[in-house]
């Protein structure tokens, strides 16, 4: 079971994802993490790690992450170790792409030799590989963040 959220707006994103998060830990409490970046912008921000989320947001700042586009996971693990590399976001090999995800991976092996006999480079072990499998990704969903 993880906790996953993500926010695309006018307004600052990592404020809006870490709130979000706080309310989804009891779905994850060994690690956690947030990428956030402008629209438009290749540059993305990541911090994440090992720990539970509060630990995680003293160790990183996370809520001080720049930028109207985010996405947070915290992450209980049921497969693979609890380490900074298997803890989410992750980032494709060029950094210009971050994927969270739920639940195991199984045609990751699959997956990632299609994408290294595409060029794309693995920099980590994650337990699914999946700083490259960001790449393979074609579209995200964003639904509209409504307050209540």
């Amino acid at each position: 079971m993880c906790g996953i959220i993500g926010f695309v707006g006018n307004g600052e994103a990592a404020p809006v994802v870490l709130s979000a998060l706080k309310k989804l830990e009891y779905r994850g409490y060994d690690s956690a993490g947030l990428a956030a970046s402008d629209n438009g912008s290749s540059a993305i921000s990541l911090r994440k790690g090992v720990g539970q989320l509060e630990e995680v947001e003293k160790k990183f700042g996370l809520g001080s992450l720049k930028g109207r586009v985010g996405i947070g996971h915290v992450r209980w693990a049921t497969h693979g170790g609890v380490t900074d590399d298997n803890a989410h976001p992750h980032l494709d090999c060029n950094g210009e792409v971050a994927i969270v995800h739920n639940g195991i991976v199984k045609n990751f092996r699959e997956l990632r030799s299609s994408l290294e006999a595409k060029g794309h480079r693995f920099a980590r072990r994650e337990i699914t590989g999946l700083s490259s499998l960001a790449g393979s990704v074609s579209f995200v969903h964003v639904a509209p963040y409504r307050p209540r």
